[in-house]
């Protein structure tokens, strides 16, 4: 099993990079957003899994362990296999896929394609209580400190990225009970 490569990013495509590691063997590895990896020339490392299928072997590549541990996870669900776990974790950060599955809101992943409501469902109703690892948990405190403003602001009908999304533009700055988050969250998500 190959759980890690680094190396020189040669080239760039979509949905893919070629690292040069030692040796001059390079690899290409399928990766959910390839521009967020580095430039051209640059070192870098991927945490990687390797998928052994009957007609392929295909290395998949992660920014952090986060992303590979939600990408394994992610294909254990029925229905789910490696193309739309890159496509989710293209579109949502492992925090926003956490609080959708933890919320129960198959709405988040309207945004996602090759994600209809009947996988979605299935993806949350697999997966409630299996992305709550440690480590999963979020560098960022924003995200772990908002849980309560979160449920909250789905409870009211926003879906989870929408939330996340009025979470990150609040100011910085003096501290404000939950109930004054929620009215600023509200009044930012009315003028968008």
């Amino acid at each position: 099993m190959i759980t890690g490569i680094e190396g020189r990013l040669v080239g760039t495509g979509p949905s893919w990079v070629d690292v040069t590691i030692g040796g001059g063997v390079t690899m290409r590895a399928s990766v959910p957003e390839a521009g967020a990896l580095g430039s051209v020339g640059e070192t870098i490392r991927l945490f990687t899994t390797l998928q052994v299928r009957d007609d392929s072997i295909t290395l998949f590549g992660f920014a952090t362990q986060e992303a590979r541990t939600a990408f394994e996870t992610l294909i254990t669900v029925n229905g789910v296999g490696p193309k739309v776990a890159i496509s989710i974790l293209s579109t949502m950060s492992t925090d926003t896929l956490t609080l959708a599955v933890s919320a129960g809101d198959p709405a988040a992943f309207k945004v996602v394609s090759g994600v209809g409501t009947k996988t979605a469902n299935r993806i949350i109703l697999e997966l409630k209580g299996k992305l709550d690892w440690p480590e999963m948990a979020s560098a960022d405190p924003q995200v772990n400190g908002d849980r309560d403003l979160v449920d909250a602001l789905t409870s009211l009908g926003y879906s989870v990225p929408e939330a996340m999304v009025a979470i990150a533009a609040l100011p910085d700055g003096e501290p404000m009970t939950l109930e004054e988050t929620v009215r600023a969250c509200l009044e930012r998500m009315g003028r968008e």
